[in-house]
């Protein structure tokens, strides 16, 4: 083919056409792989974006009931559905509602009777039928106040649950014959919680006082394990085991004696070169004791208070004769007979001398006598014995050349020790308290601390758990927006202009056998260098390689404009 001079060739006017349309148009010109790409990752985008905001949104949730059975968990969580409450539910029956609502929602669903508790008090009552006969309506109130008392008794701190038994026997017309009624609570207590003997003896009175006839000693208490709390009437205050308040007593006692020794003996042998150990016995009896007292009388010389006195004299006599000389002698009146209070009282002589009369005297004298009366009740709680064991680590010694050595404590300085320990322990022979005080090697263990790393922490782990979710989320938005969406809107950008307008015209002459470009003469633009050729090319074809879309509408004009 002859070399033939082509027409001049505008093509960066076509290319400035082509920046110019619309981005619909370079849209729907990319390739359907691309528009693929492109939606997925505005698709994803979105739904990331959408993730994000409700989690930052969804706010704080608090506990609105917990421990609930399966039974009111779902009567809780039908009533939250209808009241459109969002509320989540966790392990153990604990329900969640917003921070911001869970008083407002526990007042309309205590309005609503929820939740029941799974027990049932005198609402029993109120559904009564016609035809109920005298043992269901006496068999419904039982219940109804087995279900009262219980829901009383758990409303305690202590008590997580309690069952209440009520044995209520019929009354009859005879008085003889009616039983008493009794009463079994059982208690399910909170971990590490215990009742004091104040707060059982609460709850078998508050059980006692709602039945009628019903005495506190029938009534019987017990925990989860079957332990007997209430004691019964056959047991004494200490007589089948110490009660919690006694054996608190005892090792306040223990603790006492404990602390002791040890603020005594710590300065001498070190603070970590010592254990101690006592064990009281403590008696909580109670003996009360009454004793009355009489004085004998008193001496002769003190005075007597004379209560009472009454004395009884009778003479009987007969008119005597007329005998011996009459004279003055004869005329006297005998004299009376006296007696003495105290001491041997004088015979009695006739009166006159007359040998036929009798006399007969009684005197009764009452008097009070000294009386003392003694009540005497012994204190609980006296120690009765005790019992101290203390053992002593050997002394260690260090040479002058470094070597460590550990030598038992000599036994001189251990009978100082214990003379020390029996002054503060107060030791008694006679009571019976024993003391033993030995010098033992203590045996120390070797514990290697291992220090986890950063990211094992707790609280870094705790971090990782609370961020996890939103970096998952952001990490896939940023996947979705340079993966994705950037490489689609990179390739329906427009091209940038190759070259500046002064030099966008280009006239060639096609060798047919050589294939390279021949500058014109006349008309045509100055001959260029190799090497700007050179670039000129590489540019064409990275632009080729880049952008084909671009670069086949730039052809297209070419041709459309050789045509024309």
């Amino acid at each position: 083919m002859d070399n033939a001079i082509s027409p001049a060739i505008t093509p960066l006017p076509v290319a400035t056409n082509s920046a110019d349309a619309g981005f619909g148009s370079r849209l729907a010109a990319m390739p359907v792989r691309s528009k693929f790409m492109l939606g997925a990752g505005l698709a994803i985008l979105a739904g990331a974006v959408l993730a994000i905001t409700l989690w930052s949104n969804q706010g704080d949730f608090r506990p609105l009931f917990t421990g609930l059975s399966d039974k009111d968990g779902g009567s809780v969580i039908n009533q939250l559905t209808t009241l459109n409450v969002p509320y989540r539910h966790e392990a153990g029956g604990t329900i969640l509602v917003p921070a911001a609502q869970v008083y407002d929602v526990r007042m309309k669903l205590a309005s609503a009777g929820l939740p029941k508790g799974g027990t049932v008090g005198f609402e029993l009552m109120d559904k009564s039928s016609i035809g109920q006969t005298q043992f269901n309506e006496r068999l419904s109130f039982q219940r109804g106040l087995e279900g009262e008392l219980t829901r009383t008794i758990t409303a305690l701190a202590d008590v997580a649950d309690a069952r209440i038994h009520l044995a209520i026997p019929q009354q009859n017309g005879f008085f003889r014959e009616q039983q008493k009624p009794s009463a079994s609570v059982m208690l399910t207590l909170r971990g590490g919680r215990t009742l004091d003997r104040a707060q059982i003896a609460g709850i078998v009175h508050l059980v006692s006082a709602s039945v009628p006839e019903l005495s506190p000693k029938a009534v019987s208490v017990l925990d989860q394990t079957g332990a007997l709390l209430s004691n019964s009437s056959n047991d004494s205050l200490g007589g089948s085991g110490l009660d919690s308040q006694q054996l608190q007593y005892k090792q306040q006692i223990e603790a006492n004696f404990n602390k002791r020794i040890y603020e005594l003996l710590e300065p001498v042998v070190g603070r970590e070169n010592l254990r101690a150990s006592v064990t009281a016995e403590v008696d909580f009896s109670q003996v009360e004791s009454t004793a009355e007292e009489f004085k004998p009388n008193q001496g002769q010389n003190a005075s007597a208070s004379v209560r009472s006195s009454q004395t009884n004299e009778a003479i009987n006599s007969t008119p005597a004769q007329a005998t011996g000389v009459p004279g003055a002698a004869s005329n006297q009146p005998p004299t009376p007979a006296t007696a003495p209070i105290n001491g041997q009282a004088a015979p009695l002589q006739a009166a006159g001398g007359n040998p036929n009369s009798s006399t007969r005297r009684e005197a009764v004298t009452n008097f009070e006598l000294d009386k003392t009366v003694r009540v005497t009740r012994n204190a609980t709680g006296a120690v009765r014995r005790l019992n101290a064991a203390v053992v002593v680590n050997h002394r260690t010694t260090t040479d002058p050349k470094g070597k460590t050595t550990t030598l038992p404590v000599s036994q001189e300085e251990l009978d100082k020790l214990t003379a020390l320990v029996k002054e503060t322990m107060g030791f008694s022979q006679e009571r019976g308290d024993s003391l033993k005080i030995i010098s033992a090697p203590f045996m120390v263990d070797k514990q290697s601390t291992v220090e986890l790393p950063l990211w094992k922490q707790p609280f870094v782990l705790d971090m990782v758990r609370a961020a996890a979710l939103p970096l998952a989320l952001v990490a896939i938005a940023m996947i979705a927006v340079f993966g994705m969406v950037r490489p689609a809107i990179l390739a329906a950008r427009a091209l940038p202009p190759t070259e500046p307008e002064a030099n966008s015209q280009l006239n060639a002459v096609v060798d047919d056998e050589n294939e390279l470009p021949v500058v014109l003469g006349p008309g045509g633009l100055p001959a260029l260098a190799g090497p700007l050729v050179n670039e000129k090319l590489e540019r064409a074809r990275l632009l080729a390689r880049e952008n084909p879309i671009a670069v086949a509408n730039i052809m297209r004009g070419w041709i459309a404009g050789e045509v024309g």
